[in-house]
């Protein structure tokens, strides 16, 4: 599996973006979703790590700078023909030492609640995510929640 910083310009992965995007609004009323769209993802506050083996696309993430202590993982998401393959984990442990590299010492998220997101949150809280307060603009509401990783 390579990982590697990426421009957004393949197809490959701004369709890969937009099924992210879609599930979130299946998932979630529209109001509720905050996943970052392909804009949102090439602000300079934002990097984006895509895996890939040879040339398909395993999945993507990305840690937008919150502060010089602080980031935030967004548009983790996992090529369903990849999943349980290790995709998630590698690039998450990637997003990680990343932000250890920068000097973060917090990494925070928003994601959804609901049996949908369990894979998802298994996977953060394997890595030592743990629930907490709001961070940012965001709104709690039935449909969200907040994870948060001291670094």
């Amino acid at each position: 599996m390579d990982i590697r910083l990426d421009d957004l310009g393949s197809r490959q992965v701004q369709d890969l973006l937009a099924a992210h995007l879609a599930g979130m609004q299946q998932n979630s009323p529209p109001d509720s979703v905050h996943a970052l769209d392909l804009s949102g993802l090439r602000l300079s506050s934002v990097s984006v790590w895509t895996a890939w083996d040879g040339r398909d696309l395993m999945g993507i993430g990305a840690l937008k700078q919150l502060s010089p202590a602080t980031g935030e993982i967004k548009s983790m998401r996992t090529d369903p023909a990849h999943l349980r393959r290790g995709v998630g984990l590698s690039i998450l442990n990637h997003i990680i030492a990343e932000a250890r590299k920068r000097g973060y010492h917090r990494l925070s998220l928003e994601t959804g609640s609901g049996d949908e997101f369990e894979p998802a949150l298994g996977l953060y809280r394997k890595r030592g995510f743990e629930n907490g307060e709001r961070f940012g603009d965001y709104v709690p509401t039935a449909f969200n929640q907040f994870l948060h990783l001291d670094l």
